[in-house]
């Protein structure tokens, strides 16, 4: 997809290996001539949750040739992180220059990225997060929140604790008592958005327990000008790290989390956590969209 005569865009699935499903992003491999403005237009054209563009990286990031600068757009504003348009954009840089390790300079922090082959013949990208952290929620606003989503309080789920959570960008982090909770997702946007504004959250991260290392998860992203995001990188970061954090999980371990499955674009995240090692690792495949 060309924007303008210098300007290409490319589209790539995350999370997913067969492109109708995971979390689509626009791409833009040398965004070195384009303004703030010209970024922010760009991904509302597209209207995907984000879009990433990608420039030369600040003096003495990583190896040459293999790091960059990353900046992420929704249709409506920058954001400082977006998991998915990183795998993304290391999924198209690894089909251009190979697997192989990549570090990106992000206004989070740098997150270095490994790309390799996928066993189904395409690629597999796996970031590591910045460092992560998590917060009590106030009752006042954990009240708004199931307001806005029209959740009873007795439809959380007490063994995942309101939270919110931080690997790159904020995301309140709710527990569902039963996949039919989850599965019916009807909110108010205006009033979500507010709440969202106000506490700087990217998303909120809806989720229900399946077992002990899977959950299904859903985002929705009303700051972004979208109902919902398909496949949630730094908002699976952020729930790794919460959930070893308040011992949902063991400080080894490795997550799986479906999420896209009630947008029909099914997608899947693996989440590593390593003991003695604060960062999260969120790994998924991808593949390029044809138009």
């Amino acid at each position: 997809m060309t924007i303008d005569e210098r300007t290409e865009v490319l589209r790539y699935t995350a999370f997913s290996a067969d492109p109708a499903g995971g979390n689509p992003a626009g791409v833009v491999l040398d965004a070195s001539g384009l303004s703030d403005a010209r970024m922010l237009e760009i991904a509302a054209e597209l209207g995907y949750s984000e879009s990433a563009f990608v420039t030369a990286p600040p003096q003495g990031l990583g190896e040459p040739g293999r790091a960059y600068t990353l900046r992420f757009f929704s249709p409506k504003a920058e954001v400082p992180f977006c998991g998915h348009a990183t795998v993304a954009t290391a999924i198209a840089l690894g089909e251009r220059i190979g697997t192989g390790e990549l570090t990106f300079a992000t206004r989070a922090g740098t997150v270095p990225v490994t790309v390799a082959q996928d066993p189904t013949g395409g690629f597999r990208a796996t970031l590591t997060s910045v460092e992560p952290h998590s917060e009590p929620v106030q009752e006042q606003d954990l009240a708004e929140a199931l307001a806005a989503l029209d959740w009873p309080a007795g439809d959380l789920d007490p063994a995942v604790p309101p939270r919110i959570a931080f690997a790159g960008a904020r995301h309140l982090v709710l527990g569902a008592a039963t996949r039919e909770r989850l599965a019916a997702l009807s909110y108010d946007f205006d009033r979500l958005t507010a709440l969202m504004l106000r506490l700087d959250l990217t998303t909120v991260q809806l989720v229900w327990r399946a077992s002990e290392s899977v959950f299904h998860v859903r985002d929705p992203f009303p700051v972004g000008g979208v109902v919902e995001d398909p496949a949630t990188g730094a908002a699976a970061a952020a729930f790794g790290a919460y959930a070893r954090e308040l011992g949902l999980v063991a400080e080894e371990s490795e997550l799986t989390l479906h999420q896209g499955d009630d947008l029909g674009r099914p997608g899947v995240l693996t989440v590593t956590l390593h003991a003695g090692d604060a960062r999260v690792r969120v790994s998924g495949a991808g593949a390029r969209i044809v138009e």
